[in-house]
């Protein structure tokens, strides 16, 4: 019989850049139960220290899958890693074994175990880096596949295109924050892969790691069962893709990655993306890009692909209904951990829970995920590295009355910005 599992298969370590002090494995285990996570990646297992790490703390449940020693969570092991195309990958492998072979084959092409390497940067291909996995038993795909830096579709057309001679071997591609289903389907060719929605996190607390996930449904949980879930379309095994509403990510419009003026992409390509406001570079976004590239028709999916699930940390949902500035404040994070020991954990909270069972626990609260539930929720879009914002109406009145208000704030090109000279067209 199968069973279905909520996994987040994107994260990094402490031993990343940018990293929380707490990215620990006891740490993540544990916040992983409160948030509803039931696997998790390793994630930067090609680091010594954080392969060492990962040998003390996990133990193998079976075949390929591992259980932390105090908490009951699985993970996989799996890193992320960066060619010399300027495309990141995500990488799962079977074993600690696995792990070893494939780290072995990356020593002397790359610095694996200076501080902040958690992701190595590889002097190889991406057709190379792919060898190497295939070699170790492992499986590939690219990684927040659409991002305008470090992504596949920012250096190349075609996800075949990058890896070559080994593009028959890739069955999954992760989204990444700024990019949805809708968006993805919009390239045809991203009909052949199935898509992976995951945090990508630098934090363990639950409103970060989990913000996206995979439902996915496995006989038992095992290397083996995850690899033909994210690799054999045919089964359907992933059933249902939970993230950001790609307005949310911080690269989803195209904007200047200082000021983070908003821009459409020709205004950016008369202005050779230099910011008219304060000459910093514009960046194109995760949205204009797939637009570049739409060869499908809007809204038409191959027939394996489930339902995308646009979510809100709950964290973020009492946040807004506390009024208050900080998440990490005792008035959120108290309140986070009542929905929690009521519910279960927070995807039951957030999701599941009746809303009048979440109006015992506190009415503001119930009312806002109530509102998120019904979608009654407006996104000012980011762009350039700035994260967009979500604006949660109380009413369907109230979310048509705000689309009035907000206006222009809501696409992705800044308001009242003025008219622009001869010289520019």
């Amino acid at each position: 019989m199968k069973k279905t599992f909520n996994a987040d298969l994107h994260f990094h370590g402490l031993y990343s850049g940018g990293v929380s002090k707490n990215m620990l494995l006891p740490v993540i285990a544990e916040q992983a139960r409160y948030k509803g996570l039931d696997l998790c990646s390793t994630s930067d297992i090609t680091f010594g220290k954080w392969l060492q790490h990962c040998r003390e703390e996990l133990v193998e449940e079976s075949n390929g899958v591992f259980k932390h020693r105090k908490f009951d969570t699985y993970f996989v092991i799996g890193t992320e890693v960066e060619c010399k195309d300027r495309i990141h990958h995500l990488v799962f492998l079977p074993d600690f074994a696995a792990a070893e072979t494939f780290r072995e084959s990356l020593m002397g092409k790359g610095n694996l175990d200076s501080y902040g390497m958690g992701r190595p940067k590889l002097r190889m291909s991406a057709q190379e880096v792919a060898e190497s996995v295939v070699d170790a038993s492992g499986i590939i795909g690219p990684a927040h596949a659409f991002t305008p830096y470090f992504s596949v579709y920012a250096h190349f057309d075609s996800v075949k295109g990058a890896y070559g001679s080994m593009g028959k071997e890739i069955g999954f591609i992760e989204l990444g924050l700024s990019a949805d289903t809708h968006y993805a389907d919009m390239i045809s060719e991203n009909h052949n892969y199935q898509f992976i929605t995951a945090s990508d996190s630098h934090s363990p607390w639950p409103y970060r790691i989990g913000r996206e996930f995979i439902k996915v449904e496995l006989k038992e949980p095992s290397f083996k069962e995850l690899c033909k879930a994210l690799c054999e379309r045919e089964l359907a095994a992933i059933k249902l893709n939970v993230g950001l509403n790609p307005k949310e990510g911080k690269y989803h419009c195209t904007a200047c990655n200082v000021c983070f003026e908003k821009y459409s992409l020709r205004e950016a390509r008369v202005l050779r993306f230099r910011c008219r406001r304060c000459r910093g570079t514009i960046k194109r976004g995760v949205r204009d890009r797939i637009l570049m590239l739409a060869d499908a028709a809007e809204g038409q999916h191959p027939e394996f692909r489930p339902k995308y699930l646009h979510a809100i940390p709950l964290a973020e949902i009492i946040q807004d209904a506390l009024d208050v500035k900080a998440i990490n404040s005792m008035g959120v994070q108290g309140l986070w951990r009542e929905f929690v020991d009521r519910f279960g954990n927070e995807i039951n909270a957030l999701i599941d829970a009746p809303i009048e069972e979440l109006g015992k626990v506190n009415a503001k609260v119930a009312l806002k995920v109530n509102a998120f539930r019904h979608g009654w929720v407006h996104y000012i879009p980011g762009g350039g590295g700035n994260y967009g914002k979500p604006v949660i109406c109380n009413s369907k009145e109230e979310f048509e009355r705000r689309e009035k208000e907000l206006g222009e704030q809501l696409e992705c090109s800044s308001a009242s910005r003025g008219q622009s000279t001869l010289n520019e067209f």
